[in-house]
């Protein structure tokens, strides 16, 4: 069991550039928009083998819909998880299912899976050992609120949607931002 759960850490993380604790200032919540933790893990895997570097696309910290916490990408190296802000962050991925299967249909942008208490809780202590083990830890963001692209519906190419909406209008962002809040003024 490691610091944050369960380390199940993908096998190309050591080709993850390094980075010290105390360079991390951002939290950035997503969600998987997949079935389940094991899609998420194999999709991972699946972008290292597609990848030029062997490097793939995942999160630091995996959430389950139970509270489980998975740890992929220990927190000294640089996962990438969202484009242009991953050096100073730490990526958590909150299983959901999103816009899963249909994520660029103009007809499916709107999540129906809620997230779970289970998960929320779980999301909440972990910021709270984050904050502090992480010194220089101050900002948490939301995937859509740095990734703000727009990418042509896969149904009706004339159309944009945004690439990315996660963790979605169903995570409950006020509770979650003010659990944050309150963290800082400890």
């Amino acid at each position: 069991m490691g610091r944050y759960g369960s380390e199940r850490l993908v096998n190309w993380y050591h080709l993850l550039p390094e980075r010290r604790l105390d360079a991390i200032t951002a939290v950035v919540l997503h969600a998987t928009e997949l079935p389940g933790f094991e899609e998420a893990r194999l999709e991972a895997d699946k972008t290292a083998r597609e990848s030029d570097s062997g490097r793939g696309m995942c999160g630091h910290l995996y959430i389950d819909r139970d509270g489980t916490v998975h740890q992929l990408v220990p927190l000294e190296r640089v996962a990438q998880h969202v484009q242009g802000h991953n050096t100073p962050s730490v990526g958590i991925e909150l299983i959901n299912r999103g816009r899963y299967p249909r994520w660029f249909d103009t007809d499916h942008q709107t999540p129906v899976e809620p997230f779970p208490a289970a998960q929320v809780h779980a999301l909440m202590e972990v910021l709270r050992t984050l904050r502090g083990e992480c010194r220089a830890l101050t900002d948490l963001y939301r995937h859509s609120d740095l990734d703000t692209a727009l990418v042509p519906a896969s149904d009706r190419p004339e159309v944009k949607v945004r690439r990315r909406i996660d963790p979605g209008p169903l995570f409950p962002w006020a509770a979650v931002s003010a659990f944050w809040a309150e963290l800082g003024e400890e």
